[in-house]
């Protein structure tokens, strides 16, 4: 749900979770719950004109996942990875490649059975800091740009990520969870030694938050260390029992070096009950040691992602406005360094402001921002003033601007196009192709673009979707239907290419998808996002059975094989309908519920983060049991009668396993065709490519099954 937005580092482009989420987050991102996809198509006999072949979920792991383009300092080269799916180890292996920033033939800079990731270009552009886990544990490494030599940096026992240079060279900052009340490195490695070797397990816990998402705390804390380039002792910057940044799924980074290289600013939430907190600061600390200083103490929301302006007099960083409310509008703000002043960039844009990067002139900032299913990249002057959209195609994302201010570059995809790595032009505006890893794998299937639809929802409220049909789709025939629920619920469907809940996947197996944007979703607008919140059951449900019925009047539809999916949010949406499934205009024949609310009681004492079902259902379940209970799909059993397929996994603590537990013993009990899909070994997400192509193996044969869905 906001249980679960993406997760962007493990599943593909660091572009968001695109269709899932916590139930969202997303940022999107997530936006939000939803697992990387695959399966075998053999069994299905699809037959493919056109010379078209179906896009398996096979397909979908062979596809090279582009992510975190990075432009070296003279702007002539690009950094980025590629992840591939190594099956025999059953994982994926992200390697670290360089480009011309005007195109030609890509050169792999690391390699071996160990992944690279978070490439950074040194000042001098000499040398790429990155993330290694050559013995296991992550460390900051250097690769030599032209000989590819490597270099190890730290060497701490608590790990290191995300390192970012500062600009006069001399040291790299990094993330490393770390014991709050170890003083050094010594004592965190003994800590962790013992830890280890202890015969004993068991945990003693003393306040909430104590997992999330996929881990326990264990009295550790996320902080910002600085290392020597050269290597040597870290230094932490931001010592205290808080996590430093705070935790997200996803966007910009949260901390960062001032112009000078003499402070560096951070995320940070010092709030003493976190399970309930969404307020996150930004700090500024002396780089050379003192104490930090909070520069958004006014704000009860959350500050966080800050950025220097690169002479110096800014400070830019994205800010919510709502207490508690994870899924309020970005907005991009600007602190003046020099006046102590602080005011919004972004008041008259209605959607959320994602990645951001100033100008060299640090008189103008780029930044991306959700429109009704894609992503168009936006201009504003620090001075002030309207904000432009610069491009407006696509789905845009990871932005970056060359040294001279003259090309923006850009990660783009859709949902027939993994992402890629894109430069415009800011006097022509063009765009223009710097990388085709995939064009040649993607070209024999035919896929085809998704359709914009849209229809009357709850209260004659315009709603908005995709349509995706198979490569072989032909008007002569009636086609089942399958339609997919994204999570959140603050998330959406995109255009864009997702390596979870992907679409054409689905479509190849012969199935014309529906993917709706109903009430909660993102890129609507924030009203249309709010009315979601304490009406789980209501508008939203509206909005997608109104959608669905039109879908179903069309000529080609078969009405009477209808079936639907979702994840998280999604997932609790599927367990709504299994209660309500009695629309006269059409019913569904068969329900995939993965990671779903079950029981919103049950779900409350077992969940992380508290802030989220109070802000959806607006308390507690002993302040207001009557939303719980008139919106929880556990009240009405009675009604169960649909087949389902329940998937749930024992290390999603966001949904906890015990909903799909509770949820199968239920359609058990009825007596509904039902089954359960265990993963005793993934969280939220369905992330070893193995273990995807099972999901997606079972999830096709179950509509397969009950839908027959096969082209004649």
């Amino acid at each position: 749900m906001k249980f679960e937005a993406f997760i962007k580092s493990c599943c593909g482009s660091p572009g968001k979770i695109i269709l899932g989420g916590h139930m969202r987050r997303s940022y999107r991102y997530l936006a939000l719950a939803l697992i990387a996809l695959a399966a075998p198509v053999a069994a299905r006999e699809v037959r493919y004109g056109q010379n078209y072949k179906p896009f398996t979920a096979a397909d979908l792991l062979s596809v090279r996942r582009i992510g975190d383009p990075q432009i070296s300092p003279d702007g002539r080269w690009l950094a980025y990875t590629i992840g591939d799916t190594d099956r025999a180890a059953n994982r994926r292996l992200t390697q670290i490649h360089i480009i011309s920033i005007d195109g030609g033939n890509p050169r792999q800079l690391t390699s071996g059975p160990i992944s690279a990731t978070s490439p950074r270009w040194s000042p001098d552009g000499k040398v790429i800091a990155f993330v290694r886990s050559a013995d296991g544990s992550p460390q900051i490494w250097t690769v030599d740009a032209q000989s590819g030599d490597l270099k190890q940096v730290t060497r701490i026992a608590t790990g290191a990520d995300g390192p970012v240079w500062s600009p006069d060279g001399k040291w790299i900052a990094f993330t490393s969870d770390v014991y709050p009340d170890c003083p050094d490195e010594d004592c965190n490695a003994t800590r962790l030694k013992h830890a280890d070797e202890s015969k004993v397990k068991a945990k003693i816990i003393t306040r909430l938050l104590y997992r999330h998402w996929d881990s326990w705390k264990d009295g550790m804390r996320t902080h910002v260390l600085v290392v020597p380039a050269s290597g040597g002792r870290t230094r932490d910057l931001t010592p205290g029992d808080y996590d430093a940044p705070p935790f997200s799924l996803g966007g910009p980074d949260d901390y960062a070096f001032s112009p000078d290289s003499k402070e560096l600013a951070f995320a940070r939430n010092t709030d003493k009950l976190e399970a309930l907190s969404t307020n996150g600061d930004i700090f500024t600390v002396p780089v050379d040691g003192g104490e930090p200083h909070r520069l958004t103490g006014d704000n009860p929301a959350n500050d966080l992602s800050p950025q220097y302006s690169p002479d110096g007099r800014y400070i830019a960083y994205r800010a919510q406005a709502q207490q508690g409310f994870e899924s309020d509008r970005w907005r991009l703000m600007l602190y003046d360094r020099k006046t102590g002043q602080t005011r919004s960039l972004t008041d008259e844009l209605d959607s959320w402001v994602g990645s951001f990067v100033f100008a060299p002139t640090s008189q103008t900032i780029y930044l991306v921002a959700e429109d009704r299913g894609r992503q168009p990249v936006y201009e504003v002057s620090t001075s002030g003033g309207p904000v432009k959209r610069l491009v407006s195609d696509s789905f845009n994302d990871d932005l970056k601007v060359t040294p001279d201010g003259k090309t923006l570059v850009v990660t783009r995809q859709s949902l027939t196009s993994p992402a890629e790595v894109y430069k415009v032009d800011l006097v022509g505006r063009a765009a223009t192709r710097i990388t085709r890893t995939n064009d040649e794998l993607i070209a024999g299937f035919g896929l085809k673009p998704a359709e914009e639809v849209s229809w009357e929802g709850a209260g004659g409220t315009k709603v908005h979707g995709f349509l995706v049909k198979p490569a072989n789709f032909t008007l002569n025939k009636k086609w089942p239907l399958l339609v997919l629920i994204h999570g959140g619920p603050q998330g959406a469907w995109e255009d864009a290419w997702s390596y979870r809940w992907n679409a054409q996947v689905f479509a190849s197996a012969g199935y014309v998808v529906f993917a709706p944007n109903p009430r909660g979703s993102t890129g609507y607008g924030q009203k249309f996002l709010d009315e979601i919140s304490g009406d789980w059951g209501g508008k939203v449900y509206t909005d997608i059975m109104n959608g669905v019925a039109e879908i179903a009047g069309m000529p080609y539809i078969d009405k009477d094989r209808i079936g639907a999916a979702g994840a998280s949010f999604g997932g609790y949406m599927i367990d709504w309908i299994e209660g309500h499934n009695s629309d006269p205009r059409f019913q569904f024949k068969a329900l995939a519920s993965h990671d779903g609310v079950f029981n919103l009681t049950s779900m409350y004492g077992a969940t992380e983060e508290l802030w989220f079902p109070e802000w959806e259902f607006k308390g507690t379940p002993w302040t207001n049991p009557e939303i719980y209970s008139r919106f929880s799909p556990h009240m009405y059993v009675k009604n169960f009668k649909t087949p389902m397929l329940i998937i749930h996994s024992e290390k999603d603590y966001r949904v906890p396993v015990t909903e799909g537990l509770q949820l199968f013993t239920a359609l058990q009990r009825q007596g509904v065709d039902s089954k359960l899909l265990y993963f005793p070994d993934e969280n939220h997400w369905v992330l070893k490519p193995l273990n995807s192509e099972l999901w997606y193996n079972t999830v096709l044969e179950w509509f397969d099954g009950h839908l027959k869905a096969r082209i004649e």
